[in-house]
């Protein structure tokens, strides 16, 4: 081909035509078209986004001026420049996003890699990718746009070690008072005991102990103590010999000894019967133990981290769980707070769970409607952060889009549609006060199905009140 100017775009306007010596490149048929496509340049290059563009032979043909600052490309090298070369991004070797849009016509949004310049210094982008066509709907190429967001990856991160201790999250003041006391925990060897309901991440809590402790090179042992009969959890913890009891054909380490130099954790220590106790007490105390069926004695270094979801001074004074073990346990106290109780926390908790999930499905989705926010923020969370963890799963799985609705989250959450109008039907009564009270009265009642004396407690009024009150609206005679 001979060598010439492209036609439609001015020579001066596009720099990446520009050579030291002035000459014009020679350039191919598949590139000519595609650079009539591009219109003009000197509006790409006030842009702060990298923009580049790349014909079917997957050749550059333009980069703007932020994309060469960000690869540290010059004007003269662009043009014909293979596009792996230049771009040397994260995802470059296994398979190019442009290639991907060329191949399938569909684009790519917010998609974060990583690009190094030819100081290997290494930016993260996020990359948006379009179809590249001529003045006739044909497709002669692809286009690449990505903004720089370093600085916005490192403020995150900046941030989520001032609100994160692990894999714990949290703004508020409890969760940041707790952030300040986990290092200092983290290194002792003092038995530790979690308080939380269930669901408010006293496993991640212990786990983030031991991965901060001198101990994080040694094991981390967990144990449910709830899911155990009391003869399984004896052998589980103390380990047994061989024919100590019906199916011991060989022996077998406990717990205790396959943490040692580690963590132990003992979940809803709480459930363990009395004797149980007994026997948890004096490892506790002597660092010694036998196996079930043994007589030689053992003796571990073993750091005990243990979680309840009970009141265990409630069950001291019922009976059924020793003082003595609960102030061995209770060294080191924690407590974690419900959900309902750090608000502020959510959406922190939320961003988490949508990178998490959207990695995990393939998804990229950006966001909350401010319906599904205000949803969200106002439930009670029975489950605590588990059952916002599930909700979130439930939503991004089921999300077609860059944003998460209300019809995207579980219905639960959501009240019954007939309940919904009540207030605005009462308010379109003639007499709106009295009626919002027979309302209140009506549901009293068949919340606890008839019963009069109940009611009337709900309702904070006497049982003869209540009577006279139903008299008046007919309800009874």
């Amino acid at each position: 081909m001979p060598n010439r100017k492209p036609s439609g775009i001015p020579l001066p306007l596009h720099p990446s035509w520009e050579s030291p010596s002035d000459s014009v490149p020679e350039i191919s048929e598949i590139q000519e078209k595609a650079l009539d496509a591009l219109g003009p340049a000197n509006i790409l290059d006030s842009l702060e986004e990298g923009v580049v563009a790349i014909g079917l032979d997957k050749k550059v043909l333009y980069l703007n001026r932020a994309a060469r600052e960000m690869l540290g490309i010059a004007r003269g090298e662009v043009l014909g420049m293979d596009c792996q070369k230049a771009m040397r991004s994260s995802v470059c070797s296994a398979r190019c996003l442009l290639e991907k849009t060329l191949e399938s016509g569909e684009p790519y949004r917010n998609y974060e890699i990583s690009l190094s310049d030819r100081n290997r210094r290494t930016r993260l982008v996020r990359v948006n990718t379009a179809l590249l066509k001529d003045a006739e709907g044909q497709v002669v190429g692809g286009v690449e746009i990505f903004h720089d967001v370093t600085q916005l990856a490192e403020l995150k991160k900046e941030l989520k070690g001032r609100y994160a201790f692990g894999k714990i999250i949290g703004q508020s003041e409890k969760m940041r008072e707790l952030f300040d006391l986990l290092p200092v925990i983290a290194q002792s060897k003092s038995t530790v005991l979690i308080e939380g309901e269930s669901g408010t991440g006293k496993e991640l809590v212990a786990h983030a102990i031991h991965e901060n402790s001198p101990r994080k090179d040694g094991p981390f042992i967990k144990v449910n103590c709830a899911a155990l009969s009391e003869g399984v959890l004896e052998s589980e913890l103390f380990g047994h010999v061989r024919g100590a009891f019906t199916g011991a054909v060989s022996s077998k380490p406990g717990r205790f000894e396959m943490a040692s130099g580690g963590t132990l954790f003992l979940d809803e220590i709480g459930e363990i019967t009395a004797s149980m106790q007994v026997k948890l007490l004096r490892v506790l105390q002597e660092e010694e133990f036998e196996r079930v069926g043994g007589t030689k004695t053992l003796k571990v270094d073993v750091r005990v981290i243990a979680a309840t979801n009970r009141d265990l001074k409630a069950a001291i004074e019922a009976g059924t769980f020793r003082r003595d073990l609960y102030y061995r346990l209770r060294v080191v106290p924690l407590f974690l707070p419900p959900l309902r109780e750090r608000r502020e926390d959510i959406p922190l908790l939320i961003s988490s769970f949508l990178s998490r999930y959207n990695a995990e499905f393939g998804k990229n989705v950006e966001g909350l409607t401010q319906e599904a926010q205000n949803i969200l923020m106002n439930h009670s969370y029975p489950g605590n952060i588990r059952e916002l963890q599930n909700i979130m799963e439930h939503a991004v799985l089921l999300s077609t889009h860059h944003t998460i609705g209300a019809k995207e989250l579980p219905r639960d959450l959501l009240p019954p549609p007939e309940e919904r109008p009540i207030v605005d039907n009462v308010l379109a009564h003639p007499n709106a006060l009295r009626s919002m009270e027979d309302v209140m009265i009506r549901k009293a009642l068949e919340k606890t199905r008839g019963n009069m004396s109940q009611a009337a407690k709900i309702l904070g009024i006497g049982r003869s009140t209540l009577w006279r009150k139903l008299r008046e609206m007919g309800d009874i005679s």
